[in-house]
C-alpha cells in the first residue's frame, strides 16, 4: 500500500484538528443555547410589559398554544443553527485544508532543495562527478538546516577524497612509469648482447613480458582516472565510424570480427570513446573460444535518438549473478582477482568512460555462451 507524503499528512493533521476543534465549538454553541432557549422559560420570551410598570409583574403563563409555537421556533432555531453551522464549517474547513497544503509546502522546501541536491549528485554520469555541489542552506538554524549542514560537509569529505584518490593514482602511475621504462631499456640491452647465453636471454624475456604487463597496468590506471573526469570538450562522434576503424586494427588472431555499421551519432571524447570500443572488442577476442570463435559489433541509432553499441562474443558460459563482478577493477568471473594477462580494467574503463558521457553499459550472458554488452551514449546536441 502506497503511503502518502509528508506534505499530504501533515494537510490531513492540521484539516483534521481544524475540524475536530470546529465541531467542538459547534456542539458547545449549540447546548449554550439550546440552554438559554428551553431552561431560560418560554415565559420570558412572550411577556406583555407595560407602560410603568415592572416587566416581571406583568409576565403572565402563556397558554399551551404559545408553549408549542415557542417550542416550535426554539426547534427550528436549533435546527438551522446547525444546519448553516454545519455549512459553514465545512467551507471553512475545506479552505483551512487548501490553506494547511500550502503552508506544509512552505515548510517542506528545504526538504526539497536537500533531495533534489541528493538526486543531482546521484544520478551524475561519474561517480565524483557533482560532489562539488552545496546546498549552502539559508534561515534560521533548525533542524533542517542542521540536516544541510550535515550533509554539505559529508559532500565536501566526500569530495576530498575522491580528489585525493585520483591524484594518487595520476601520480602514482606517473612515477612507476620512469623506472618501468628504465628497467625495459636495461632488459632490452641485456637480453641482445652477443655474449648473452641462452638462459640470460630466456630470463630476459620472461622480465620483458612481466614488465611490459606492468606497463599496461600503470596506463590502465591512468587511463581510468583520465575517464572518470568530466570530458573538457566534446566533438561529433560517430560510433559506426569507430567500431569500423578499430575492428580493423585490434589484432584478432583465429577469432572472426563481424561489423554491422550503421549510423550511431553522439558526442564526447572521440580518444575515450574509441578506447572503449576498443576494450569491448579485445575483451571479446581474448575470452573466447579456440576453434570457430566470433565477435559481432553492431553500431545503430536507437527510436529515441541514443547511440547504440552492441558487442557479442562467443565463448564460455558466464554465470548471470556474476555479471557485476566484471566491470570492477581487477576482478574476474568467480570473483578470482587478476590474472596474469592483461590488466584486468578494461571493462572498468569502459564503464568510467560510459558513464562520465552520460550513457549506460550492461552486459547479459549470451545463449551457449560468451555475452552481450551494450553500450547506450545520449544523442549529439542539436546545433542551433
Amino acid at each position: 500500500m502506497k503511503r502518502l507524503t509528508i506534505r499530504a499528512r501533515l494537510t490531513l493533521v492540521y484539516g483534521g484538528l481544524f475540524l475536530l476543534a470546529g465541531l467542538l465549538l459547534l456542539g458547545v454553541t449549540y447546548a449554550l443555547v439550546s440552554y438559554q432557549i428551553r431552561g431560560g422559560g418560554p415565559s420570558t420570551m412572550i411577556s406583555s410589559v407595560r407602560e410603568g410598570t415592572s416587566p416581571v409583574d406583568e409576565v403572565q403563563p402563556p397558554p399551551k398554544e404559545g408553549q408549542r409555537i415557542v417550542a416550535e421556533v426554539a426547534d427550528d432555531a436549533l435546527w438551522t443553527l446547525l444546519t448553516q453551522g454545519g455549512i459553514a464549517l465545512a467551507v471553512i474547513s475545506a479552505a483551512s485544508m487548501a490553506l494547511g497544503w500550502l503552508i506544509a509546502g512552505r515548510m517542506l522546501q528545504p526538504l526539497q532543495r536537500v533531495t533534489e541536491t541528493a538526486r543531482r549528485i546521484a544520478n551524475a554520469p561519474a561517480a565524483d562527478r557533482g560532489l562539488h555541489e552545496r546546498i549552502a542552506l539559508d534561515g534560521p538554524r533548525d533542524e533542517v538546516k542542521e540536516l544541510a549542514d550535515t550533509f554539505d560537509v559529508m559532500l565536501e569529505r566526500l569530495d576530498h577524497s575522491f580528489d585525493g584518490q585520483r591524484r594518487f593514482i595520476a601520480n602514482a602511475s606517473h612515477e612507476l612509469r620512469t623506472p618501468l621504462t628504465l628497467n625495459r631499456a636495461l632488459l632490452e640491452v641485456a637480453i641482445h648482447r652477443r655474449a648473452a647465453s641462452p638462459d640470460t636471454r630466456q630470463l630476459g624475456e620472461t622480465l620483458l613480458e612481466i614488465n611490459s604487463r606492468h606497463e599496461r597496468l600503470i596506463d590502465g590506471l591512468l587511463l581510468l582516472s583520465r575517464s572518470e573526469q568530466e570530458p573538457a570538450e566534446r566533438s561529433f562522434v560517430d560510433l559506426a565510424d569507430v567500431a569500423e576503424h578499430v575492428a580493423s586494427q585490434v589484432p584478432t588472431g583465429k577469432v572472426t570480427v563481424h561489423t554491422e555499421a550503421a549510423e550511431a551519432p553522439t558526442a564526447g571524447n572521440p580518444v575515450l570513446l574509441e578506447r572503449l570500443v576498443q576494450n569491448l572488442v579485445e575483451n571479446g577476442v581474448k575470452h573466447n573460444l579456440d576453434d570457430d570463435g566470433w565477435v559481432g559489433v553492431r553500431t545503430r541509432t536507437t527510436p529515441d535518438g541514443s547511440a547504440e553499441l552492441v558487442v557479442i562474443n562467443t565463448g564460455p558460459q558466464v554465470p548471470r549473478y556474476e555479471i557485476p563482478a566484471i566491470f570492477e577493477p581487477f576482478r574476474r568471473l568467480n570473483g578470482e582477482r587478476m590474472a596474469t594477462s592483461g590488466a584486468g580494467l578494461g571493462l572498468s574503463i569502459v564503464q568510467a568512460v560510459a558513464r562520465v558521457h552520460g550513457g549506460d553499459v550492461r552486459a547479459e550472458p549470451r545463449d551457449g555462451g560468451g555475452l552481450t554488452v551494450t553500450v547506450t551514449l545520449p544523442a549529439p546536441p542539436q546545433s542551433t
